[in-house]
C-alpha cells in the first residue's frame, strides 16, 4: 500500500540573479568516481543548515538568464540511522547483466497510452517523464555537469511521443505499428539542486542527480504522480519499472523492470538492464491505494545510471537510481506547484 506521509516544507527565503551559464560544458551519460554503497553508508547525516544549501536551487529560463533561490527546511525529520542499507552479494558485469531483458515498446496501443506515454526524450541525449501538464522530472547530469550546463541545455527541448502514420493512414505491410516520433516542445525553465553543484561537496553529489523542466506549452497527455521512495521491504518483490529512449536501441521506446539489490537513505541500487539514453527514466511501481481496492502507479526515483565503484578494493558496477524520499517530493512538488500547500502530504 502507499502510505501517506507527511511532509517537510520547502519556503523560498531569497531569490539572487546569477551570471549567464557559458552552456559550453560536454554532455557526460556516465559518471565516474561516485561515491558508492560502502561510501553512502559511512556518510553522515545532513544537519539543518546542510539541507537548507543542499536544496537550495538554481533556475535557468529559456533566455540564458539565471538565478539562485536560498530555501528554509520546516518539519524535517533527520534520520540519526544515517544510511544503513541491507547488504546483498553484487555482480561484475556490464549495463547488460547477463541475458538483456528489455522489453521494446512496437504496439502504438501500449506507447500512446499510460504508463509508456509518459517518457519523454530530452534534446541533451536523456530520457525524462512528465509529472504534471507542464513538467518532466529527469536527471541533473542531463543538463549540468556539475561545473556548467551541457552545451545543448541553452536551447532545450522535450519530445513527446506521437506515432508515425504512414500516409493515407494505412500501414505498410510486414512492418510493427511504427517507431515513435517526437512533437518536439521548448522548455521555458530548468531547476536543479544546489546539491548537485560541485561547490557543495567538491565533488559530485549523486544523491541529488535530479531536475525538473517546465514546458513552454501544456501538453494535454496523462502524467505520472509523483510518490515517496518506500524501502525494499516495502516494495512487491522489490520490483521496479521504467522506460527510456536507450541509445542502442535508436528510436525506440524501451521497457525493463527488476529487483532492487540494496539501498541506501537516497540511492537504489539494481541490476535493470540499461543503456545511456534511458538516463533520466522515471522509476515506477505500483501498489494499492490506501483503504481503496484500486491500485496506482507512482514515481519513486530518477534513472541516474551506470556506476563503477570501488568495493574492498574492488572494482564492482551497478545501476543506480535516485529515490524520491521526503525532502526530494517537497522540493519537486513545490517546483511543480509553486507554493507548499499542494505539497503537505506524499
Amino acid at each position: 500500500t502507499w502510505h501517506l506521509k507527511k511532509i517537510p516544507q520547502i519556503v523560498r527565503e531569497r531569490t539572487f540573479s546569477l551570471d549567464s551559464p557559458k552552456f559550453e560544458a560536454k554532455a557526460k551519460l556516465e559518471l565516474n568516481s561516485i561515491c558508492g554503497i560502502e561510501c553512502q553508508r559511512k556518510l553522515p547525516v545532513p544537519s539543518l543548515s546542510d539541507l537548507k544549501n543542499l536544496l537550495s536551487y538554481e533556475t535557468v529560463f529559456e533566455n540564458g538568464t539565471r538565478t539562485l533561490t536560498e530555501v528554509n527546511v520546516l518539519g524535517a525529520v533527520l534520520d540519526p540511522a544515517g544510511n544503513t542499507t541491507t547488504r546483498r552479494p553484487l555482480r561484475k558485469k556490464r549495463q547488460i547483466y547477463g541475458t538483456d531483458s528489455r522489453f521494446s515498446i512496437y504496439d502504438k496501443r501500449f506507447m500512446t497510452n499510460f504508463p509508456f506515454n509518459t517518457a519523454v526524450k530530452i534534446s541533451t541525449g536523456c530520457s525524462g517523464i512528465l509529472v504534471s501538464p507542464k513538467h518532466v522530472l529527469t536527471a541533473a547530469h542531463c543538463l549540468h555537469n556539475g561545473k556548467d550546463y551541457v552545451k545543448g541545455s541553452k536551447r532545450l527541448r522535450v519530445g513527446l511521443m506521437k506515432t508515425k502514420s504512414r500516409g493515407n493512414g494505412r500501414k505498410s505491410k510486414g512492418t510493427s505499428d511504427g517507431m515513435p516520433s517526437f512533437q518536439w516542445t521548448r522548455v521555458k525553465s530548468t531547476h536543479i539542486p544546489k546539491g548537485w553543484f560541485k561547490g557543495v561537496s567538491g565533488d559530485i553529489a549523486l544523491d541529488y542527480d535530479y531536475a525538473v523542466l517546465e514546458l513552454k506549452r501544456p501538453h494535454k497527455r496523462k502524467y505520472m504522480e509523483l510518490g515517496i521512495s518506500p524501502t525494499i521491504k516495502m516494495m512487491p518483490g522489490s520490483m521496479i519499472h521504467f522506460s527510456g529512449f536507450d541509445n542502442d536501441r535508436s528510436g525506440q521506446l524501451v521497457y525493463r523492470f527488476c529487483s532492487i539489490s540494496d539501498e541506501s537513505n537516497d540511492l537504489f541500487y539494481q541490476y535493470c538492464d540499461a543503456e545511456s539514453g534511458s538516463t533520466g527514466s522515471g522509476i515506477y511501481l505500483r501498489l494499492k491505494e490506501p483503504n481503496k481496492k484500486k491500485w496506482k502507479r507512482k514515481i519513486i526515483a530518477v534513472y541516474s545510471g551506470h556506476q563503477w565503484v570501488d568495493i574492498n578494493g574492488e572494482q564492482q558496477d551497478y545501476n543506480v537510481a535516485v529515490r524520491i524520499t521526503p525532502l526530494k517530493y517537497a522540493q519537486i512538488c513545490f517546483w511543480i506547484h509553486g507554493n507548499d500547500e499542494n505539497c503537505t502530504r506524499g
